[in-house]
């Protein structure tokens, strides 16, 4: 089972193939684009060429394609049209199933070896505006266990889920860099900033639709915004502001 994979929720783009053989991971190979701080996210010019990439340095045709394994967010409107709508064309062009991919239960899957025996995981996105996107998962064994649902958080909102989820839990995601301290004044572990646990990877995408097997059409992948898009925040906010 071959099984293509990406993700565009968070500013970095990345893009997946994952080769199964009889459950085996025979080869995975990742191709991404990560801007710098305060540069903008490049997923309209770089995921094609990206899938293009993984594609050609696999040796891998469409036909080869058994499923597209694509996150749904949460994250920005802007960058989770683009990932879904490209899905939503491939699927429909190619003829290749669907897997919509939690992008907060990738990231936690991919941390998986790193956690506690019985231990949670926090998987935290940077929201901006001041807040996070979180959900925890208890994620020795398979599938994963939620332990608390996706949702959109201040920072201070955080030290609730870590009591709940319990000592020591472990925290990571661009969002639990960004709110480090926040984070390890509740009791939750963050490693160092630059390990690849913090990194959204589209080969946990490809894991996770492979072990969920959950194939859907075109028009059954829906994003998972959490949140108004920052234009109807600013919309509503201005009709607010004005009585007439």
């Amino acid at each position: 089972m071959r099984i293509l994979g990406f993700d565009t929720a968070t500013p970095a783009t990345t893009v997946a193939l994952l080769d199964l053989r009889e459950g085996v991971e025979v080869q995975a190979r990742e191709a991404r684009d990560d801007p710098a701080a305060r540069e903008r996210p490049r997923h309209v010019t770089r995921l094609l060429p990206l899938i293009i990439e993984a594609l050609e340095g696999s040796g891998t045709g469409w036909e080869a394609i058994d499923l597209i394994a694509v996150g749904l967010g949460p994250g920005t409107f802007t960058g989770l049209r683009i990932g879904i709508a490209t899905a939503r064309a491939l699927g429909q062009a190619r003829s290749i199933p669907l897997a919509g991919v939690s992008t907060l239960e990738s990231l936690a899957t991919g941390a998986a070896p790193s956690a506690d025996p019985g231990g949670a995981v926090l998987a935290v996105l940077d929201a901006r505006r001041g807040e996070v996107f979180a959900a925890g998962w208890r994620t020795r064994g398979a599938p994963a266990e939620r332990l608390c649902e996706p949702q959109a958080l201040a920072p201070e909102g955080l030290a609730e889920v870590v009591a709940e989820l319990g000592p020591a839990c472990l925290a990571i995601g661009p969002g639990a860099v960004e709110f480090r301290l926040q984070l390890e004044r509740t009791g939750a572990v963050v490693p160092g900033d630059d390990l690849e646990l913090h990194r959204v990877s589209a080969i946990h995408h490809c894991r996770l639709a492979a072990r969920t097997s959950q194939a859907a059409g075109p028009d059954e992948i829906r994003p998972e915004y959490l949140r108004l898009p920052d234009a109807e925040i600013a919309l509503r906010r201005r009709a607010a502001q004005d009585p007439t």
